[in-house]
């Protein structure tokens, strides 16, 4: 089990194709998705690395995610401050073997089943234009 001392968040690494999709699209749909308010907990998890985090590429990047939050803030989107790090992607670790397609792997598990899947349907029904099977 993890102790969380390495610093490190758990997370997902995009490379996209903005004629396909924009940044600030994928903002929208990870602010949508999860609760950035939070601090230190997605879910059952509860340490460091279950932070809300958007690690950018860009200078650009960087002024986009700050802007979004600065935003969903001001609007009162959440009921709590969204306390989302906006922090440059240095090195992407892979996760343990064990832990990649977690979700495909594992459908049976009882948080895949009552966190995961409930995700996936409010994704599907509120981003279907970006949605593929």
């Amino acid at each position: 089990m993890s102790k969380g001392k390495t610093g490190h968040a758990e997370t997902v690494k995009l490379e996209y194709d903005k004629t396909q999709i924009s940044y600030n699209d994928l903002l929208s749909i990870f602010f949508f998705v999860h609760d950035p308010t939070d601090l230190n907990r997605q879910g059952k998890g509860v340490r460091t690395q279950y932070r809300s985090v958007v690690f950018y590429d860009s200078a650009e990047q960087k002024e986009e995610a700050e802007k979004y939050i600065a935003k969903l803030n001001a609007d009162g989107v959440f009921p709590k401050p969204v306390v989302t790090e906006v922090a440059p992607m240095k090195k992407f670790w892979w996760a343990e073997e064990a832990q990649q397609e977690y979700f495909d792997h594992n459908l049976e598990d009882p948080y895949c089943a009552f966190v995961i899947v409930p995700k996936l349907e409010k994704f599907e029904k509120k981003f279907k234009k970006f949605y593929k099977e």
